[in-house]
């Protein structure tokens, strides 16, 4: 019965439905993602390359996302994940087919890694936004926790698959099963009876994204908690760009290697989801922020230093805690504060800063790495995230009024 209680947001048919289908699908996004940085360090050998490539994957959100956000708020959002994920089919079976005549080249991979990307810009707001009109606010951050346990579950599945696929079968047919994934979510959204909400009355598009940022300078936590969240996508999440080279040049351990370093991340990410699933809530948002700060730059600057693979695993798992945990209680916060009306636009900003700053960031990790080696670029970025973070949690801890007890 507990349990029961404590995963409350699966007792929704419609969330459940949902969550089945995103499992499925998002165990496809991770296999493309792992074949697709392989397809590239096998083409050029190059982390430069991992960056360009990643940050095309990364550049329409920055440029979009918060159009999508508008979209999101303006139009049904059922329809319009529908709309996306049957785009999103597309690039999939592109790069599968182009691989398989081995015509493929590395350009055509940013191509269609952009391609995907513009899709994303429009269906990650909706997405977000649309799990509270499924669950309500009441398990709305019970809702965040599972839906993020189905991403990194599947960030921990998808990889090992991946591994095991490109060194039985070839790299193409992780992007033909990824395309095949999307089909999953196709049939959940169509047996979903939750349709989203519009809005009554819309401004210009300018209007409408004018309101969404006036609200957030008024509000001076959560445009705290948004920069610190932008800190962590620019400077820290990048890192996994370049766990191909840690795979294939220091550890000599090929794509299953590079798949369980991946999948490893993936684990620590499912435990910290479920360990928030199963907590009725987060009593002290502040401190749970903070300290996985803190741990999440510690140890990512010991990975950086440390050369020994399984210990190398082993702190990925806690690096992929730690950044889960903080993302997570960020959005719940975040998604808590904002009114109902502004949902879909404060989503396209978090999506705006936690994914939107990864082309600079992938694309600053490339080069630097690729300047002074891989291990010392990492070291960097690890070391300089744990020094602005602190200035910002300690910003964010001392905000007047506000001890994360409450959500605004």
């Amino acid at each position: 019965m507990a349990i029961t209680v404590r995963l409350a947001a699966l007792r929704n048919r419609d969330f459940r439905i949902f969550w089945v289908g995103q499992l499925i699908s998002l165990s496809g996004t991770w296999m493309q993602s792992v074949a697709q940085g392989w397809l590239v360090y096998s083409l050029t050998g190059s982390p430069f390359y991992l960056g360009v490539v990643a940050a095309s994957g990364t550049l329409p959100i920055l440029l979009l996302t918060l159009a999508g956000g508008i979209v999101a708020d303006r139009f049904r959002k059922r329809n319009l994940l529908l709309v996306t994920q049957a785009l999103s089919i597309i690039p999939a079976l592109a790069l599968g087919i182009l691989t398989d005549i081995r015509v493929v080249t590395v350009w055509e991979v940013a191509l269609f890694a952009a391609l995907l990307g513009t899709v994303n810009a429009f269906d990650m707001p909706a997405r977000q936004s649309f799990i509270v009109e499924m669950v309500g606010r009441e398990n709305l951050t019970n809702a965040i926790a599972l839906n993020s346990a189905a991403f990194h579950g599947a960030r921990m599945i998808g990889p090992v698959i991946a591994g095991v696929t490109i060194a039985s079968i070839g790299l193409p047919a992780c992007f033909y099963l990824n395309a095949l994934s999307f089909v999953a979510v196709i049939v959940a959204l169509s047996r979903i009876r939750a349709r989203g909400m519009t809005r009554e009355k819309s401004e210009s598009l300018a209007g409408d994204l004018a309101e969404g940022l006036r609200y957030m300078r008024g509000h001076a936590h959560v445009l705290r908690v948004i920069v610190l969240v932008a800190v962590f996508s620019l400077l820290g999440m990048p890192f996994i760009t370049l766990l191909p080279i840690f795979a294939g040049d220091i550890y000599h351990r090929g794509p299953e290697g590079f798949g369980l370093m991946v999948g490893a991340t993936g684990a620590g990410a499912l435990l910290a989801a479920l360990s928030l699933a199963f907590r009725e809530d987060i009593p002290d948002k502040t401190r749970s922020m903070t300290l996985s700060a803190f741990f999440f730059s510690i140890l990512l600057l010991l990975f950086a230093l440390i050369r020994h693979y399984t210990v190398s695993i082993a702190l990925l798992v806690c690096i992929g805690w730690s950044l889960v945990s903080f993302f997570a209680v960020a959005n719940s916060h975040i998604q808590l504060t904002v009114p109902d009306t502004l949902r879909g636009r404060a989503m396209s900003v978090y999506t705006f800063v936690f994914l939107g700053t990864a082309p600079i960031g992938n694309s600053l990790i490339g080069t630097l790495a690729h300047a002074i080696g891989t291990p010392l670029a990492i070291g960097a970025v690890a070391v300089t995230c744990l020094v602005i973070s602190g200035f910002f949690c300690r910003k964010i801890c001392v905000e007047t009024g506000y001890d994360g007890r409450r959500p605004g």
